[in-house]
């Protein structure tokens, strides 16, 4: 994994104003001098969208590093995608460009997204231990309010000291426990990390998020007994396979860790490393103050190799083909989906949750040269 959050406010929200904001998060979401500072964000019209996931990216008026730059777009920033084309950005694996209205950013730099707002539902379902259901973000990104301070997380402190908001962004999962209507009628959820979590509760927009069904996450192919998974992690190749009896039914391009031996290599004459635990999402966090990374929300975790290396969804960056992480394999999030629906065992849906002892899963070969 690797995750570094910029210096730059985008933010619609006065520092001061959001302070109070957050001030008010554990009181309720009815207070109204703030409901409208935390409305769904104003995005492009348009059915592909990109959001600007570096601190600063140059716009360029063709799709080259050398050309001429004809803008600028910070961290959060939303633009149509248009279409996605071949150019040149020396020494790197990535030669993906995304033509905007203004111009041609280098497509590392933009998180594929949409802007799909969902009817809020009134009523949770009902699961083994309560109400709740598990959901996905489905607009670029959705201001947050925390509702019980101070800040815990790492992110989240980060944020709070520099004046950014809170926010949940495309493609996360959650976990919703509760739901409010405000005096306006806006229905809010509270997102409440089921694993991981360091103890900080949010409130956010309904219609930003879109409650998953059992139907979408049953298994792929479960009677198939001889599956197997192969990870490349040769910096000019980053590649993950999936086969069925030395059949290939599923490829696709990843991000290994940054420097030799972080995502470790399956030891010559090994059948590889088993699944040893998968999530729907999980809270990410590690390593020191300097180096760390602390991420909320981070869904379709396949964990093989100790505490934390794992096959998940990444929306942090579009840069799959190159090394990105601290040892994770970064996938992009449809393909974390597959490949956590199709490798064994399946994931009871209500606690979206499970740690596997002795044989019964399948295994990761991670391989190089």
């Amino acid at each position: 994994m690797e995750y570094q959050l910029k210096r730059y406010n985008t933010s619609r929200i006065k520092r001061r104003d959001f302070l109070k904001v957050i001030g008010l998060g554990a009181i309720g979401v009815s207070i109204n001098p703030w409901r409208d500072l935390l409305k769904l964000g104003d995005f492009p019209d348009a059915e592909r969208l990109g959001r600007v996931c570096v601190g600063m990216v140059e716009i360029k008026l063709k799709p080259d590093y050398d050309s001429q730059t004809v803008g600028v777009l910070y961290e959060d920033a939303v633009q149509p995608w248009l279409r996605e084309i071949i150019g040149h950005w020396p020494w790197r694996n990535n030669q993906r460009w995304v033509e905007t209205p203004d111009g041609y950013i280098w497509a590392p730099y933009l998180q594929p997204v949409k802007n799909l707002p969902n009817i809020p539902l009134k009523t949770l379902p009902r699961v083994n231990d309560g109400e709740g259901m598990w959901v996905e973000v489905t607009v670029p990104y959705v201001d947050a309010v925390l509702k019980n301070p101070p800040a815990r997380s790492r992110w989240l402190r980060y944020r709070l000291e520099h004046g950014l908001p809170p926010r949940m962004y495309y493609s996360q999962i959650l976990w919703v426990d509760e739901n409010k209507k405000d005096d306006q009628g806006n229905i809010w959820y509270r997102i409440n990390e089921r694993y991981g979590n360091p103890g900080d509760i949010f409130w956010v927009r309904g219609e930003a998020c879109r409650p998953i069904t059992k139907e979408e996450v049953e298994p792929i192919h479960p009677n198939v007994e001889n599956k197997r998974v192969v990870i490349d992690v040769n910096y000019g190749v980053q590649t993950l396979s999936c086969s069925e009896d030395d059949k290939e039914v599923y490829f696709c391009r990843i991000s290994s860790g940054v420097g030799d031996g972080s995502t470790p290599i399956t030891p010559y004459g090994t059948n590889g490393f088993p699944i040893w635990r998968k999530l729907f999402s999980v809270h990410m966090a590690g390593g020191t103050n300097a180096d760390g990374w602390d991420l909320p929300g981070i869904g379709w975790t396949s964990l093989f190799v100790g505490e934390g290396v794992a096959i998940h969804s990444t929306f942090w960056h579009n840069n799959f083909g190159e090394p990105m992480s601290h040892g994770c394999v970064n996938t992009k999030p449809d393909d974390a989906k597959w490949v956590f629906r199709w490798v064994q065992p399946p994931v009871p849906y209500d606690s979206g949750d499970i740690t596997i002892s002795g044989s019964g899963s399948t295994r990761i070969i991670v391989k190089q040269w």
